[in-house]
């Protein structure tokens, strides 16, 4: 069942997927709507889901589900995985690595490999106080405290 971002609990699950270029307004559009659609019908074993999602930057994919009840099996996810995957095939951009990395420079969010990354912080394009978004954290609440963080307060800070 799809519901309002702000009516699921903070210990919700979430789940963020980076895309490796910012999605054109037309995109965004029909990607909305392919999530509602998607949320409004996922259920686990016939039980409904209670789920929201958020597009942030126009770049990163958001869900979220309320795990308070029940948690979600395996089975959900990896149907929800399969919705993941095929976005990334409509639209030819990659969602699913979790080691390439999101920052802000100024207004922009850049999206670079790890390689290039570390690159940029050899060569000092990349500074302590850079934002960085941390994509593997887990819930709604760490969403809002823990995703868009300086460098030196993620696991990115390795690099420095």
């Amino acid at each position: 069942m799809f519901v309002d971002f702000t009516k699921l609990p903070n210990d919700s699950k979430i789940w963020i997927y980076q895309s490796s270029r910012k999605f054109y307004p037309k995109e965004i559009i029909e990607i909305i709507q392919k999530i509602e659609s998607f949320l409004t019908s996922w259920n686990d074993d016939g039980a409904e889901i209670i789920a929201s999602y958020q597009l942030k930057y126009d770049r990163f994919i958001i869900i979220a589900a309320d795990q308070t009840l029940e948690h979600i099996s395996v089975n959900a996810i990896d149907e929800s995985v399969l919705f993941i995957l095929d976005l990334q095939t409509i639209y030819e951009v990659e969602l699913l690595d979790k080691l390439n990395v999101s920052f802000k420079q100024g207004e922009y969010v850049q999206y670079k490999d790890l390689k290039e990354f570390k690159k940029l912080v050899k060569k000092k394009a990349v500074s302590a106080k850079t934002i960085v978004f941390d994509n593997l954290i887990n819930t709604k609440q760490e969403l809002e405290d823990n995703w868009e963080i300086p460098i030196t307060e993620s696991w990115h800070n390795r690099f420095l």
